[in-house]
């Protein structure tokens, strides 16, 4: 940018905060930052801090919390002389989440599956609907969702007796990797596991013969629920 011009918006911009400083009161611009409270201090600067709101969920477990929004403090002048404040910039609020529903920690099963495998749908049509209504299919969406609180997540099968269209689960599994996930399908190895007390879920890929099918399969895989169903 022409250094002329910068200076030149620069010192429009000052004479402007200086006009907006005027209207209430604060004369003296160039000792805003003096916060000692002498007598030759016009004006003082303070933060005003953020309050923290909690509320409580039933969808999320409760061992987990969850920061919402975080929480920012506000700005404020204030004239000494006649008692004017100025507020720059009002606080926002932290809001926390804390989860009051069932608890979601568990230790099971994960194998990996495609859309062309035997007994499914070659189109991969899963068995839940999106949080906004609409089918999915493997082999045309994909087996990454974006899930609107959790972000992208990969997507597996399991009882949805138990864990519910939506539920987003932490994996942690030693031969595959850990990851977020979400339930978005079921099969009846899923089902029969769950009807026996036993977890077991199905990692969703387009193919039988994708990479990293078979990574999956662990008997040891902890599972902890972040969100129960929608």
């Amino acid at each position: 940018m022409n250094t002329y011009l910068l200076g030149l918006i620069t010192k429009w911009a000052s004479i402007a905060f200086s006009a907006v400083l005027g209207i209430f009161g604060f004369q003296d611009v160039t000792t805003i930052q003096n916060t000692n409270q002498t007598k030759n201090s016009a004006t003082q600067i303070n933060e005003v801090a953020y309050e923290v709101v909690t509320e409580y969920n039933d969808k999320l477990p409760k061992d987990v919390v969850v920061t919402k929004q975080e929480g920012k403090n506000g700005i404020i002048y204030t004239n000494l002389q006649n008692g004017n404040i100025l507020t720059l910039e009002t606080p926002t609020d932290e809001i926390i989440e804390v989860g009051t529903g069932e608890e979601g920690k568990f230790v099971g099963k994960m194998t990996g599956y495609g859309a062309d495998c035997l007994g499914c749908s070659q189109e991969g049509l899963v068995s839940c609907k999106t949080y906004d209504g609409r089918s999915w299919s493997l082999t045309q969406d994909g087996t990454t969702y974006v899930d609107h609180e959790y972000g992208s997540v990969r997507i597996l099968a399991a009882s949805l007796s138990k864990f519910p269209c939506g539920t987003i689960i932490k994996v942690e599994n030693d031969t595959y990797g850990n990851f977020n996930a979400i339930v978005l399908d079921t099969g009846g190895a899923m089902r029969n596991a769950w009807s026996h007390g036993e977890v077991h879920m199905d990692l969703a890929f387009v193919s039988e013969h994708s990479d990293g099918v078979y990574d999956a399969t662990n008997k040891n895989v902890k599972y902890s629920v972040q969100r129960w169903g929608w």
